[in-house]
């Protein structure tokens, strides 16, 4: 039995009623209240927004905690914040992917919020992104090789940030820097400052404040025309790089430590 038909179980007994009951509540035939609740079938995406609403609770833990006696909801990274998405699906009711390219990225600092605005971006559908919402950004630049300028990033919203990991990347969007693709390096922290790593040992890690961090989306996977090619050796001018970063970093380490 899947996570969703165990807790729709769960969530319609707590609230007393039956198959029958819960079915007409949200006016859907008995039989599918079967058929989630024994997992022949899943609910539509839209109808788990309108039973996350139902049953209270958020469609990240819906789709992903199983809720039951001992189980509490998580707290939110940042209450003001948290927001259901705009979404779109295709003709055959699955929910779409958005892409932000580069040249959108400016104009999606405004419109993110705005369901118009998301509606026009490009949009696909993958199979293997089913649960979950998910977009797709454009990077540019060399800060996270050996991921190229023009790689696409498939990223899933983050709608907890306390749920945000050290050590993983994301797509962070924020009021000043825009939409950039990093590692996090330490956990989130309402009113704290987050610290960005690139991947490229050549630019330094930095930190940005929690205020000013609109959307986090933690990174899937990502399209690139790019193929892999055999790391080539290091050259004179990398190994020099990489030394300076490495004293950087200890310099950094033991001013802290003072």
């Amino acid at each position: 039995m899947s996570i969703i038909s165990q807790n729709i179980k769960f969530l319609r007994k707590k609230k007393g009623l039956t198959q029958q009951q819960f079915a007409d509540e949200l006016g859907i035939k008995r039989s599918l209240v079967g058929a989630y609740e024994e997992d022949r079938a899943d609910p539509k995406y839209e109808l788990l927004k309108t039973l996350a609403t139902y049953f209270d609770v958020t469609i990240d833990d819906f789709i992903n905690e199983t809720i039951n006696e001992k189980w509490q909801p998580k707290p939110k990274g940042n209450p003001a914040n948290i927001r259901i998405l705009s979404i779109s699906v295709d003709k055959e009711d699955n929910e779409n992917i958005e892409m932000v390219p580069v040249k959108a990225s400016a104009g999606y600092l405004n419109g993110y919020a705005d369901p118009e605005y998301v509606s026009q971006l490009p949009k696909f559908y993958l199979p293997m992104f089913k649960q979950g919402t998910f977009r797709a950004f454009e990077i540019k630049g060399d800060s996270m090789l050996p991921l190229q300028s023009g790689t696409i990033i498939i990223g899933e919203y983050v709608e907890n940030w306390g749920d945000v990991k050290s050590g993983e990347t994301y797509v962070v969007i924020s009021k000043n820097d825009g939409v950039v693709y990093k590692r996090i390096g330490n956990k989130f922290k309402e009113n704290k400052k987050l610290k960005l790593i690139s991947d490229n040992p050549v630019y330094e890690p930095y930190e940005i404040s929690g205020e000013d961090v609109l959307e986090l989306w933690k990174a899937k996977g990502y399209i690139s025309t790019h193929l892999p090619e055999p790391s080539p050796e290091p050259t004179m001018e990398s190994l020099t790089a990489m030394m300076a970063q490495m004293q950087r970093s200890i310099s950094n380490l033991q001013q802290g430590n003072n």
